[in-house]
């Protein structure tokens, strides 16, 4: 993975516009930065909690598509320090994402942990895996307790990822949060 993140999003067009407003020099720091080659136990412990994402896809067409996927908490699964994998569950059976990724790979992630104001956001190369073709993953991916229907397996090999700054991130708690907080009374 070795990848600084900045060198990825920060294409010419990107740098033009941040030397046009001003921030080019602050962000010329930022592609300097040692890169962590892997995921730390700091993100491990952060995605160990998420319960949804959002996944954009590019299609055929050249057009984004941005998906949320949802789960129980721990759904999504650190592999290795560079791979992170989750089971595809039964949906709307529209398959956009999983066609978009048959000819393009390439996806970008968001994870968010609204209450702490956390934005995780990161560039993979996805891999679809057949539920019979990886037993070993199949059983390290499983949710035996949740009641939608596998489809599939999804492999996200990681290149890069940063930290968003929380700014503009309003803050949201789902039931089970303000009940553990002695906010909410079912």
């Amino acid at each position: 993975m070795a990848k600084n993140y900045a060198s990825l999003a920060f294409t010419d067009g990107v740098k033009l516009l941040q030397e046009k407003y001003g921030s080019r020099k602050n962000y010329e720091r930022m592609q300097m930065r040692t890169v962590i080659d892997g995921l730390t136990d700091f993100e491990t412990a952060f995605i160990s909690q998420r319960d949804s994402f959002y996944l954009a896809s590019i299609g055929e067409n050249g057009y984004p598509y941005i998906q949320h996927r949802g789960g129980p908490k721990g759904f999504v699964k650190v592999v290795d320090a560079k791979t992170i994998g989750f089971i595809d569950f039964s949906g709307n059976r529209q398959f956009i994402t999983m066609g978009n990724l048959t000819t393009h790979n390439k996806v970008s992630l968001i994870m968010m942990d609204y209450p702490a104001r956390a934005r995780l956001k990161m560039y993979a190369k996805a891999e679809i895996i057949e539920l019979n073709d990886r037993q070993d993953l199949l059983k390290m991916l499983n949710l035996s307790d949740y009641p939608a229907k596998p489809e599939r397996m999804l492999l996200l090999h990681i290149e890069a990822y940063d930290w968003n700054c929380p700014q503009h991130i309003s803050p949201r708690f789902t039931i089970q949060e303000l009940e553990e907080a002695g906010l909410h009374q079912g």
